[in-house]
């Protein structure tokens, strides 16, 4: 997830017979399928200008990564491996996808090149490690990681250096979503007996809770202005996708579906160059207009700054003529101009 305008939510569901991904509009309408396919496809992931959605499927016999443009169209595989890709996350610049494999013999967490080219494993650890999620500025990946003992949330340089961990519970702390500004990351725990969203800093202090609900919330997912968290939620007998305000007031279930709907990703909808060329013109058209105030203003004091110099002058000269009290004293031009003291 990156900084923009709240565009459409993808999302996963069963509705059809077998798990498909769909798109929605923001308030829940417009709900359309965009895959079609017998086997199941899910965990759909946002490219960053918002044209793109990766997502997993297991159409050619196991859990691979597929990417497609945002109506549906061009649907294409990007990993062939024997084992299972899945969990898909792009980096802020759209260059990149971070991912969860189990290629080595347990889930490590892997990047490749958006073209699915230059596969490497960044977690390298004997644990299994899950749900990677891109810090906003592209330097750090969270992921979780049951290198502990429990699944805790971790944050890695996005180079798989640096692995530190975040969260320090005795129950499963899972599904890292980083905020558009990258100050805060929400996540879903069993911490307190069943799985809820909370919310931390970035560095892992100060962790509240958001829901509040006897069944199960999880995936969060931030709105790209960062004002609201989608997520999934099965409080209405099934899963559904729920949005809720970042401070956790006003949850609203957007899906209303008898069938499960779940893993919610929110399109950001980035300023167009027209739009950004607009407002440069805008800032632009404001600094020469004050350029040339302060230009007419400069010119103004330079006149006026003229006129107190000749009569100054004036009265100098009538002074000296007077008394030899006042002279006049330029022992550095550097300084700005001469001192006139009174002596």
């Amino acid at each position: 997830m990156v900084p923009g305008r709240n565009g459409k939510i993808a999302f996963t569901s069963n509705r059809d017979g077998n798990f498909e991904i769909y798109v929605m509009n923001a308030d829940g309408t417009g709900q359309t399928r965009l895959t079609n396919n017998p086997a199941n496809d899910s965990q759909p992931a946002w490219s960053p200008d918002g044209t793109k959605i990766a997502f997993t499927s297991n159409r050619d016999g196991n859990f691979e990564i597929y990417v497609m443009n945002a109506d549906g169209t061009g649907q294409t595989r990007l990993t062939n491996n024997p084992e299972t890709d899945n969990q898909p996350a792009w980096s802020p610049d759209g260059t990149k996808i971070a991912f969860t494999s189990n290629r080595d013999g347990n889930s490590e967490i892997y990047v490749m090149n958006a073209d699915g080219t230059g596969q490497t494993n960044l977690t390298n650890n004997p644990a299994t490690e899950v749900t990677p999620a891109w810090s906003p500025d592209g330097t750090k990946i969270a992921f979780t990681s049951f290198r502990d003992g429990n699944f805790e949330i971790y944050v890695m340089n996005a180079n798989g250096t640096g692995q530190t961990r975040l969260t320090n519970d005795a129950a499963t702390d899972t599904e890292a979503a980083w905020s558009p500004d990258g100050t805060k990351i929400a996540f879903a725990s069993f911490r307190d007996g069943n799985f809820e969203i909370y919310v931390m800093n970035a560095n892992g202090t100060g962790q509240t809770r958001l829901t509040n609900n006897p069944e199960t919330d999880g995936h969060p997912a931030w709105s790209p202005d960062g004002t609201k968290i989608a997520f999934t939620g099965n409080r209405d007998g099934n899963e559904e996708i729920y949005v809720m305000n970042a401070n956790g007031t006003a949850q609203t279930n957007l899906t209303n579906n008898p069938n499960s709907d779940s893993q919610p990703d929110w399109q950001a909808i980035a300023v167009t160059a027209r739009k950004i060329k607009s407002r440069v013109t805008q800032i632009h058209g404001r600094s020469q207009r004050h350029s040339q105030s302060q230009r007419h203003s400069q010119r103004h004091s330079q006149h006026h700054s003229q006129s107190q110099r000749h009569s100054q002058h004036h009265r100098q000269h009538q002074g000296q003529s007077q008394s030899q009290k006042i002279h006049i004293k330029c022992p550095d031009r550097r300084g700005g101009g001469c001192r006139v003291p009174v002596g």
